[in-house]
């Protein structure tokens, strides 16, 4: 998506407010480039995993570098809770190696001589005194069997879990993380992505995290930050974020829906997501191949659909191929140069269809009006869990 504007910065109650805030980090600084300035002045409470996102070039990883320390020309103030990381008014700062900041990023990093277990231990002998021990990294990060493997011979995705694991070794009270999976193949991003979201509901580890993709944000993260051209949004719930984006230029608008698995059906190929405990509505989704226990049918899923792949009808459409269709009514209508971006409320759950003009004149469609959606198990995507495999 190029030339991403920023949402409006209005007072809305996000899916994370609820939460209490794991840590506090206040920014108020300056960095100018030649070309690129980030100025940034805003408090953000971390949650669990704040996902950061814009354009390339809009300043993402800038503003990680800036936090962990590593770009010297920044000047103002930056603080974590109650440490001030820096502050221009008394010239003080914290060199990197003391922040307690851990930073991953999108190359591991390691030292290609040494196997995985001595490549932790490296990093383990400059704390001096430690909560977390090598052998319940190597648990926590998936690594036990491969302690004593040849990092060399690592898969990308073994590689940035020993990255993951030395950083943690750290005990940091933050952990960045900037495009870490990036260079990993969808599978392989999924079990990356659920060790990772593991990993902080155990620690109750504060991350921010950077990425390009909305669909792997809206995956891990709780809440978002949208980044550009050296500024950045205030954050919102995840959801609330990504449907925000859809009015402002967005060029492929989503859904955005956290649901309940409730029961596989392998003998068609799907998986029935629920909306909630008491809700008795549901969609399908294509087979969630490895969630075949009890433990996965309380799990919830972050899903997306993009607009362009929901469809309306004035009618129920009883007689259709396609497995998902909900009762649904018409909250607004904004209409473009040939489409009509339709948002719609479904069980108090907010669902945007993409239409031509042609089908939204012809079906005189009006806001309060009671339609109904529909769309095909294979537009619900997902970043869902699968069994982690040896070359993960």
């Amino acid at each position: 998506m190029n030339n991403m504007p920023l949402p409006n910065k209005v007072n809305i109650l996000s899916e994370s407010d609820n939460k209490p805030s794991l840590a506090t980090l206040k920014l108020d600084f300056n960095l100018a480039f030649n070309s690129f300035e980030l100025s940034v002045k805003q408090t953000i409470d971390l949650t669990a995993i704040t996902g950061i996102y814009g354009d390339s070039g809009s300043g993402k990883s800038t503003l990680l570098r800036v936090i962990a320390g590593l770009e010297q020309r920044v000047t103002g103030n930056l603080s974590l809770n109650d440490t001030v990381l820096q502050s221009s008014s008394d010239k003080s700062v914290i060199k990197p190696e003391k922040r307690q900041i851990g930073l991953v990023f999108q190359d591991s990093r390691l030292f290609e001589h040494l196997n995985v277990y001595q490549n932790l231990a490296y990093g383990a002998k400059r704390q001096k005194s430690s909560k977390l021990n090598i052998e319940a990294v190597l648990a926590l990060t998936q690594l036990t069997s491969l302690q004593h493997q040849s990092v060399s011979g690592l898969s990308g995705g073994e590689k940035q879990r020993v990255a993951i694991a030395r950083a943690l070794l750290a005990e940091p009270k933050l952990l960045l993380l900037d495009e870490p999976f990036s260079a990993l193949d969808k599978t392989t991003k999924s079990q990356m992505l659920t060790i990772l979201k593991d990993i902080q509901r155990q620690l109750k580890l504060p991350m921010l995290y950077v990425s390009h993709s909305l669909s792997e944000l809206q995956y891990i993260a709780d809440q978002l930050v949208m980044v550009k051209a050296g500024e950045l949004s205030q954050s919102l719930g995840i959801h609330q974020a990504i449907h925000a984006l859809n009015s402002v230029a967005d060029s492929n608008p989503k859904t955005s829906l956290l649901l309940t698995i409730a029961e596989h059906l392998p003998e068609y190929g799907l998986t029935r997501l629920s909306f909630g405990m008491t809700d008795e509505s549901s969609i399908y989704s294509p087979l969630l191949q490895n969630s075949m226990s009890q433990q996965t049918m309380v799990q919830q899923l972050p899903c997306l659909i993009y607009a362009r792949d929901i469809s309306i009808s004035i009618t129920k459409p009883e007689h259709s191929s396609i497995v998902n269709h909900l009762p649904a009514t018409i909250s607004k209508i904004e209409y473009g140069k040939t489409s009509a971006l339709v948002t719609l409320t479904v069980n108090e759950q907010q669902f945007y269809a993409q239409i031509s003009l042609w089908s939204a004149k012809r079906m005189a469609l009006t806001q309060a009006l009671s339609v109904y959606i529909q769309f095909k198990a294979n537009a619900v995507h997902t970043y869902h869990y699968k069994e982690l495999v040896n070359n993960a």
